[in-house]
């Protein structure tokens, strides 16, 4: 594990990662892999660390998740424009990695800023960013969280289980990105996408990830089984049927 400090909007933001098969001779590429929303590195390293061995692996805390405090409120494109300053670190700092590409992987909340990212290539596990309707029961408790705000009576317990031991910038954040409409992003991202779903996810459906393989101009559909986090155990597969995309 690795700690370096990026500087945006005159504020410091320490970022934790790790470099995995930096050695591999004559690599096809580096994997970014960005975590979706009260998730961490570790997770992405437990789901691919065995897999894609012919590519480096970079894996990060994004800000305010594992070891990457964060005390800013931020946004989306906050954490995109963070996350590019530290590739550009990670390419002056290791000359090895500067001709290569940089594969951009997201899962969830990681994917919209994956999406932003993404130069050539881009790789979407059950990714945030489409709309969808609420039950009836989040409703009711937007609408009552609404109400004591209003009455200045104090309602954490109403808040959503992603929203949880935030600290207050960090939940002014989850407020700011927890319902983006990303549809636009997705039609202007250029980058050959390969987009994975959970055929059984219940936090982003099915549905969504059929819309933004739509929207996406270069783009490929697979579903699997599992649900929002199948590819805890669907990483051999995701290698194989990326390599089989690519041609390699």
């Amino acid at each position: 594990m690795a700690l370096t400090q990026i500087y945006y909007q005159n504020s410091a933001f320490p970022i934790s990662y790790e470099l995995h098969n930096l050695n591999a001779q004559s690599p096809r590429g580096v994997l970014v892999f960005l975590h979706g929303w009260g998730s961490n590195k570790e997770l992405m390293k437990l789901a691919f660390g065995q897999s894609f061995r012919d590519y480096v692996h970079l894996y990060i805390d994004l800000p305010g998740f594992g070891l990457s405090a964060n005390e800013q409120i931020l946004h989306t494109r906050d954490y995109a424009c963070i996350i590019e300053s530290f590739l550009s670190y990670i390419r002056a700092h290791f000359s090895a990695l500067d001709s290569q590409e940089f594969i951009m992987v997201g899962h969830s909340f990681g994917g919209k800023i994956a999406t932003l990212l993404a130069q050539k290539s881009l790789i979407l596990l059950s990714s945030a960013g489409i709309i969808t309707p609420k039950p009836f029961k989040v409703r009711a408790k937007i609408l009552l969280a609404k109400l004591c705000k209003r009455l200045n009576i104090g309602a954490k317990f109403l808040r959503s289980q992603d929203a949880h031991n935030l600290n207050e910038a960090m939940y002014q954040t989850f407020k700011n990105v927890v319902d983006e409409d990303f549809s636009e992003v997705f039609r202007q991202c250029q980058a050959c996408a390969y987009v994975f779903w959970g055929k059984d996810d219940r936090a982003t459906p099915l549905s969504s990830g059929e819309n933004i393989a739509a929207l996406l101009p270069h783009s490929q559909f697979f579903a699997l089984e599992g649900d929002h986090y199948f590819f805890l155990k669907q990483a051999t597969s995701i290698e194989s049927i990326y390599h089989n995309a690519i041609g390699a």
